[in-house]
């Protein structure tokens, strides 16, 4: 049992992860990546998933102070989070059209 609470962890960061990079890896093929026509629009996309990570890890650490839960597994939960919820904003944003009113 002591295992699986080892295991379980990573096994669900590696499945977002890889989930995350086969959706871009596929789109990146199909060229269906998300592009913008200003350049700090492009920046902003271009940004969406590492800023996802990032407050993903700063939750996690927060919530690690707070709760008794391994500083080590809040952390890699609060980015492999991040990382998914960072791929949903690129994918909602890079599908948005600008409006230049």
């Amino acid at each position: 049992m002591e295992l699986v609470g080892i295991v379980l962890p990573i096994a669900i960061i590696v499945g977002i992860v890889i989930f995350v990079v086969k959706r871009l890896e596929q789109k990146h093929k199909q060229g269906k990546l998300g592009k913008k026509k200003s350049r700090g629009a492009q920046i902003l996309l271009d940004s969406l998933i590492p800023l996802g990570m990032l407050v993903g890890c700063a939750i996690g650490l927060i919530l690690s102070m707070f709760f008794s839960i391994s500083l080590l597994s809040t952390i890699s939960f609060g980015s492999g989070i991040g990382l998914l919820l960072g791929y949903f904003a690129y994918e909602i944003y890079g599908n948005r059209e600008e409006n230049y009113s």
